[in-house]
């Protein structure tokens, strides 16, 4: 991964290069739209403090616990006992972005919401306050940290989430193969090159004009960047939308042309 001064150089630039975030000089309706209904929208539910108070505990709490992580989105080697408090401070993503997640699914109510990467369950509690009407299947490779986060979902009071655990490879084919299309896929799972492209390339093909694909740290190391050029130039995608921290995937057949949108967030 990048180090810490890289990734603040990259951010800097991603302030300088980055549309305004109120939607000013936009012109894509589409775009336009997602900007003022969904971005600039306030996250309004009577669960999100329940889902805070949850993450502040989690972030206090001092219980070790064995972790072995088979992704690259750790600092720490694999392996490795963990306090609950140090795996939530590096994987927890912080409330302006859970809360996003929360209103994108609010405002465009997809059918199936698929979370690749539990962690503790924190922002599946969003997906899943946003989506009562929709099951949320969330996928996580330890089991250690699926038992807490299963937890944090009886803590909060969220009962519309089904825990998959297991090695992505196998538990992705198995759900694509038990639905018709995907409606909102969040891949925060594994942060090398090779299995986000391959995830996207599995998502993809159930994949229409509905669906949305986000891939969470687009800007984390030369590999997702890597990764995320690839998602964009790839002959279904239509619309991407770069917040920096995330990239949203859009496949409208109705846009003749691709659009790439860096907005700031």
């Amino acid at each position: 991964m990048y180090s810490s001064l890289t990734l603040l150089k990259k951010y800097l630039q991603y302030l300088l290069k980055a549309s305004n975030g109120k939607g000013h000089g936009v012109h894509s309706p589409f775009v336009f739209t997602f900007i003022k209904e969904v971005l600039n929208a306030k996250a309004n539910n009577p669960i999100i403090p329940l889902i805070e108070k949850q993450r502040a505990f989690l972030e206090s709490n001092t219980q070790l616990v064995k972790v072995w992580d088979r992704g690259a989105g750790s600092r720490q080697s694999n392996n490795t006992e963990r306090s609950i408090s140090q795996i939530a401070k590096a994987a927890l993503k912080p409330k302006k972005y859970s809360q996003l997640l929360y209103k994108i699914v609010a405002y465009y109510k997809p059918s199936k919401v698929l979370e690749m990467g539990t962690s503790l369950g924190i922002t599946t509690c969003y997906l899943a306050a946003a989506a009562d009407d929709a099951r949320v299947v969330t996928m996580e490779g330890a089991a250690n940290v699926a038992a807490i986060a299963r937890n944090t979902f009886k803590e909060v009071g969220v009962p519309n989430i089904q825990v998959v655990e297991g090695d992505f490879d196998e538990t992705l084919p198995q759900y694509l193969n038990s639905i018709t299309q995907v409606g909102l896929a969040y891949v925060d799972g594994n942060h090398r090159y090779e299995p986000t492209v391959r995830y996207f390339e599995s998502l993809i093909q159930k994949s229409n004009e509905e669906s949305i694909l986000i891939f969470d740290d687009i800007h984390w190391s030369a590999e997702m960047e890597q990764a995320w050029e690839e998602i964009k130039n790839h002959a279904a995608v239509t619309l991407t939308i770069d917040l920096f921290f995330i990239g949203l995937v859009f496949i409208r057949k109705a846009q003749k042309q691709k659009e790439h949108f860096i907005i700031r967030y």
